[in-house]
């Protein structure tokens, strides 16, 4: 009635006074707009939520639960948690964990204006990780994410498709196979390393391991992406870490309207940090296509079997669409080194820290590698072999996931369980909440027990679904082969070479950044054997 009112007043005054109106008509359009995301709607959500029985906190205008969501993990995490303390819940995602144990496994809470819905139930999580329907869709990252990785991760639809499709083949467990002297290459220079620091201290080494296991998953990327370039490669990694530091230290910005295109030093150093890795991968894929067209045989690294298969889809059906394009491969080849090298050095620094923290466990999976390899280089069917040293990888997963909950979206309105969601919600499955769950788990769900996997993961837990490390579904990660291979690898060669235990500088303080990090470091002691 109020903007009736204005317009019937605008149509008695002369036009040119009309005219004067306009950006005032425009400003008070915006405003309703604005209003109408971030409080009507909201609102309207929450009482349709509610009426069908899902709790959770209320809606505060603009922030949500972010604000205390802030405040909440600036508390828990400013207190370290005990050695040997594995439940690690309360204090990586304290708000999260409150929420669930008073509303129950599927909550509701706020990101912003956006209604968010936890589910910490494996089954409702596995049907929405299944869906094939297209209910579901990742969320959208802001253009700051998009300068780090822009690949699969990212994708919908037939993009995803088809850029799945075209590197299904570099994944493949043969590929792997042939990667294996790059990996064990990798290992010999971070074990050599380590010994000749032991040798110059004469005795017990002290050092954190956090960045030295970092390193040694950029240099296997390296390796096993650009093959003889892998110094270029190093080069890519060097500068993808520093972005995804930069990006990681203003991750609260991001939210504030406009901050992307503000001139800040930290954006244009991003914008010219992934100029220099576009430009970087560029020149390796024109020399790479070109030496494909000359005839020379493809390379068993990524980016040559890419750019194999790339070729061959595109031959094959005579259609440049259906293979990807340059920006296509260099996007990938930078979500590969995103991805790959965050979820291995996670997983190899949490594994290193809870066999100090275990030394029983050390020293069996000691035994199981000097027995398969003796201080021989592991091979890939030994690798396989592998029992111990698989199960205390998989209970690692199981209490310090990388990744503590996966994000979706829904495009139209789902019915998941017994409830039916509207359009435009964020549905987050916990992955963190089912790993720690007693329900699933049993009443020993916080104790580091690798024997719970001795035969396989289906029968490890009371659900076969709740073991979620690497996601469900048709979107389960494209590199867990890759990752698990290489963590075995690694494991084997420091175990056949160190005796380590936890350092008296180290503190139990693990937390999110974009996976699950060490707050201060992961220092340890190392000794020759």
């Amino acid at each position: 009635m109020v903007l009736g009112a204005f317009f019937a007043t605008a149509a008695s005054v002369p036009w040119r006074r009309s005219l004067l109106l306009l950006p005032t008509l425009a400003l008070l359009w915006q405003l309703c707009r604005l209003l109408h995301r971030l409080w009507w709607r909201p609102r309207c959500l929450e009482r349709e939520l509610r009426s069908k029985g899902l709790r959770g906190t209320s809606y505060r205008f603009l922030t949500g639960d972010l604000r205390e969501q802030g405040r909440r993990n600036k508390d828990a995490w400013s207190r370290p948690l005990p050695l040997r303390c594995h439940d690690i819940a309360p204090r990586v995602a304290p708000l999260l964990c409150d929420s669930v144990r008073e509303h129950g496994k599927v909550s509701l809470s706020w990101f912003g204006p956006i209604p968010k819905v936890t589910i910490a139930d494996p089954e409702l999580a596995k049907s929405v990780l299944s869906d094939k329907s297209g209910h579901f869709e990742k969320p959208k990252f802001p253009a700051l994410w998009k300068l780090l990785a822009n690949g699969l991760l990212n994708h919908e639809g037939e993009k995803w498709v088809k850029h799945r499709r075209l590197l299904n083949p570099a994944f493949h467990l043969e590929k792997i196979k042939c990667m294996l002297p790059e990996f064990s290459a990798c290992c010999e220079e971070l074990v050599g390393r380590w010994t000749e620091s032991i040798g110059s201290s004469g005795g017990m080494h002290e050092l954190d391991i956090w960045p030295e296991l970092k390193n040694l998953a950029g240099d296997v990327i390296s390796r096993t992406a650009f093959g003889s370039s892998y110094l270029e490669g190093m080069k890519i990694f060097q500068l993808q870490t520093e972005q995804a530091e930069r990006l990681i230290a203003n991750i609260r910005r991001i939210l504030i309207p406009g901050y992307l295109s503000l001139p800040t030093p930290n954006n244009k150093r991003m914008y010219q940090v992934n100029n220099e890795v576009e430009s970087i991968l560029r020149g390796l894929i024109a020399k790479r296509t070109k030496a494909i067209k000359e005839g020379e045989s493809t390379k068993d690294d990524l980016l040559g079997l890419l750019l194999e298969s790339n070729m061959r889809h595109t031959y094959d059906n005579g259609q440049s669409s259906m293979g990807m394009t340059n920006e296509d491969v260099i996007e990938e080849c930078k979500t590969f080194y995103f991805a790959g090298m965050e979820t291995t050095s996670v997983l190899l620094m949490w594994t290193m820290i809870v066999l100090s923290m275990h030394p029983e466990w050390q020293d069996r999976a000691r035994e199981e590698v000097l027995g398969l390899f003796g201080k021989n280089k592991p091979g890939y069917e030994g690798l396989n072999r592998l029992k111990t040293v698989t199960m205390i990888l998989y209970e690692v997963l199981r209490l310090y996931p990388p990744s503590i909950h996966f994000s979706r979206k829904t495009c139209k309105k789902v019915l998941i369980g017994d409830k039916r969601y509207p359009a435009g919600m964020m549905i987050e499955l916990s992955v963190l909440l089912m790993h720690h769950d007693p329900d699933i788990w049993g009443s020993d769900v916080h104790e580091f027990k690798p024997e719970r996997f001795a035969e396989g993961i289906s029968k490890a837990s009371r659900n076969s679904g709740a073991f979620l490390p690497f996601g469900w579904g048709p979107r389960i990660c494209i590199g867990q082969n890759f990752a698990l291979t290489e963590a075995k690898m690694a494991i084997c060669m420091i175990l056949q070479r160190f005796d380590f235990v936890l350092a008296p500088s180290y503190t139990h303080a693990p937390y999110t950044v974009v996976t699950l990090h060490p707050m201060h470091g992961a220092q340890i002691r190392l000794g020759l054997i």
